[in-house]
């Protein structure tokens, strides 16, 4: 198994307290974390992009660009690049700068988003989500596969003889992944072109998920790939370590309930993927995608992860849980010491089997 952690640049009044800090040091924190799980070696960091909601991650690049330059050696990724709503060209403008800046550590984690505002704020059709993903993850694919493309397709002007700058990193691009949360089109669309998929894991039931990864597996070989090569992310709830799993629900309950009616969506009750069914931390424990517990209690919950989605990596997030920061990376640290070595052990992948190569960032030197 590797671990990545992620954020989505979170910024809401803390549900109990009602306190928020500026979003100068709330971006900081981001950049200090990634720095942080790298020094805990962590295989990857991943910054999400959020368009509407109590957000700071609308500028996923800038904030990745801070971090390839204040680590040299874990894989920077997106969780997700909102692509339906991007243009592909600029697309591949700036992550192909990112995958040069990082010296080839980038990759993308490509999906709709989870939040049906920033359709609307970009002057789009929800009701051509997928077909916006699908149409133009054709193309960003192509830009940086070829030069001189010419193209011609729904939802932008042609192209003819196009080649777009920088080119990838060492001619090679980026990995991208397909996020998977609700629909069978992001997992159709992965096996097809013999991509990995990333599984939200985050707020519907586990068998909801495992349908979907089930599907992508399914797709991937009678596409014709390899088996050995359908490799699968999957997300959780957030991460709250305690040295018993009753002093983790004792400290955590509050908190975990109070975020949970904060974040509640009315308008979008009963649409799968927005509105957890977990309302209790009791709940969340027992059933839920949440990392909450013992050490003990976390290892065996991934490994029950493990058995449903057979996953390569997984990711946990400790920037949810209303911690300070040196709380998130105590929290971390924990992560790293106590649980990771024993999944590693108990759930060996191929994926990223190479290790990767430390970059020459002047900025480490």
């Amino acid at each position: 198994m590797r671990f990545q952690v992620l954020t989505i640049g979170g910024h809401a009044p803390h549900p109990l307290t009602g306190e928020l800090g500026p979003p100068a040091d709330r971006l900081a924190e981001v950049v200090d974390t990634g720095v942080a799980a790298e020094e805990l070696g962590f295989d990857a960091y991943a910054v999400g992009e959020r368009h509407a909601g109590l957000f700071l991650s609308s500028s996923p690049t800038a904030l990745l660009g801070a971090l390839a330059a204040r680590t040299s050696r874990i894989r920077l990724l997106t969780g997700v690049t909102v692509l339906a709503i991007a243009d592909p060209v600029r697309i591949a403008e700036d992550y192909a700068t990112l995958h040069q800046l990082s010296r080839g550590r980038l990759e993308l984690v490509i999906g709709k988003g989870a939040e049906a505002g920033h359709f609307d704020l970009f002057g789009l059709d929800e009701g051509l989500q997928w077909d916006y993903q699908t149409e133009k993850y054709e193309l960003l694919r192509r830009l940086w596969r070829e030069e001189k493309v010419t193209w011609q397709g729904r939802f932008r002007p042609p192209l003819v003889d196009t080649t777009t700058v920088p080119r990838p990193y060492e001619g090679r691009p980026p990995r991208i992944w397909h996020g998977s949360a609700t629909s069978l089109n992001s997992p159709e669309l992965a096996a097809r072109h013999g991509d990995p998929l990333f599984s939200a894991n985050a707020i519907q039931p586990r068998e909801a998920y495992a349908r979907l990864i089930e599907h992508y597996r399914e797709r991937f070989e009678a596409h014709g790939h390899d088996p050995r090569a359908a490799h699968v992310g999957a997300g959780s709830g957030g991460l709250f370590i305690a040295d018993t799993t009753q002093e983790a629900i004792a400290r955590f309950k509050d908190y975990y309930e109070a975020r949970v009616r904060q974040t509640h969506k009315p308008h979008l009750e009963g649409k799968p993927g927005y509105n957890t069914p977990y309302r209790t931390i009791e709940e969340a424990v027992a059933d839920g995608p949440h990392l909450i517990g013992s050490p003990q209690q976390i290892i065996d919950k991934i490994l029950t992860f493990h058995r449903a989605y057979r996953h390569d990596l997984q990711s946990i997030t400790v920037d949810s849980s209303g911690l300070t920061l040196p709380e998130q990376i105590d929290q971390l640290r924990r992560f790293a010491a106590e649980i990771a070595p024993v999944v590693r052990r108990e759930a060996p992948t191929t994926l990223w089997q190479q290790p990767q190569t430390p970059s020459e960032n002047p900025a480490r030197r």
